[in-house]
């Protein structure tokens, strides 16, 4: 007996494509599960049914055939910051081609009872995965309760005991940027960092001390900002640059407001004074100079978070690390020091 169609809206429906098929409507669920015993002829003629009558199956059924809600839950500190946000809407394309949704849950501060609200929310959405996008220490900390109950993925820079992590390569990057300023001749490289409380800020200058080390220089002259360009700003207004011919700062934010803050002390870059910046921000190369920079490839990191919390749903098991290389973008505002 052929299947009965329900009635409805006009819409292609999995019946529709069954009777365009010559199959049962069962036959062509098999097909969109990638059953192993279907025919290579019937499931030709089932996609090209789909094809003809540009057939979308809902996402309440592909939920219902795989007993999941096909729902990723992400968790982010400090959304505004541009890492961060980059790694959310990231993980939201890469979800998309997994025919899987995201439910973000933005934190803010160094709270870790923010972290246990946003999991409890997460849950209660009845997400099948979860990652968090942690870059704070004790936040950690209190991800570890938790995370045994579901596939979880971290974004950090650390590898963590009791985590599975993912990231770009911090501590490569910043090797990067200071092995690029010696290359041009500097012996005086200061860092402008992040937040200590940032596993990113932390990787970033220990990279910066080990390079200078390595290479026989001293790592000396450091401030810390909070991200912002006005911090950066700041240090430009306040540096002893009269000590150093270069500046590796922690991000591109930090560097825009540096520069801002020489120009007015009538410090020309590169000059007086050679930087590199991290992030490779769209504006970056719009900086006067254009700004040399550290790339991050955030839609790779997002699609490599989105993978493994997928094949761990699937029945595989999470690495307990991954890193993604980043690349130097070498621009205008560096050169060799000023003899």
């Amino acid at each position: 007996m052929s299947d009965q169609r329900p009635p409805g809206p006009q819409k292609a429906s999995i019946y529709d494509v069954a009777e365009r098929a010559g199959v049962s409507h069962m036959t062509v669920s098999r097909v969109l599960n990638g059953h192993p015993s279907i025919r290579e002829s019937t499931r030709t003629r089932v996609l090209q049914a789909i094809e003809d009558l540009q057939y979308t199956r809902s996402a309440i059924a592909r939920a219902l055939a795989r007993r999941r809600s096909m729902r990723i839950g992400v968790i982010v500190e400090s959304a505004e910051q541009w890492g961060p946000n980059s790694t959310l809407r990231a993980i939201e394309r890469a979800a998309r081609g997994f025919e899987y949704s995201v439910s973000s849950y933005t934190t803010a501060g160094d709270d870790g009872a923010q972290l246990t609200s946003g999991i409890a929310d997460l849950v209660a959405q009845g997400i099948d995965a979860l990652c968090v996008i942690a870059p704070r220490t004790s936040s950690l900390d209190r991800l570890r309760e938790h995370s045994a109950h579901m596939p979880t993925l971290v974004i950090g820079a650390d590898a963590e005991e009791g985590l599975h992590t993912a990231a770009v390569d911090q501590s490569a990057g910043a090797r990067l940027a200071v092995a690029h300023l010696i290359e041009c001749g500097h012996r005086e490289i200061a860092h402008v960092s992040g937040p200590p409380d940032w596993h990113d800020a932390r990787a970033r200058e220990q990279a910066w001390r080990e390079v200078m080390t390595d290479a026989g220089l001293v790592p000396s002259v450091k401030a810390t900002g909070d991200w912002t360009s006005d911090s950066g700003y700041r240090m430009g207004t306040e540096l002893d640059v009269e000590r150093v011919t270069a500046i590796f700062a922690a991000n591109d934010q930090m560097t825009l407001g540096l520069m801002h803050g020489l120009a007015e002390r009538g410090i020309r870059v590169p000059d007086d004074l050679s930087i590199v910046g991290y992030d490779d921000l769209p504006d970056a190369r719009h900086f006067l100079p254009p700004l040399t920079t550290v790339r991050q490839d955030f839609g790779a990191l997002g699609v490599l978070a989105v993978q493994r919390l997928v094949d761990a749903l699937d029945g595989g098991e999470l690495a307990h690390r991954d890193l993604i290389a980043p690349e130097l973008i070498v621009r205008s505002s560096t050169a060799p020091p000023r003899i």
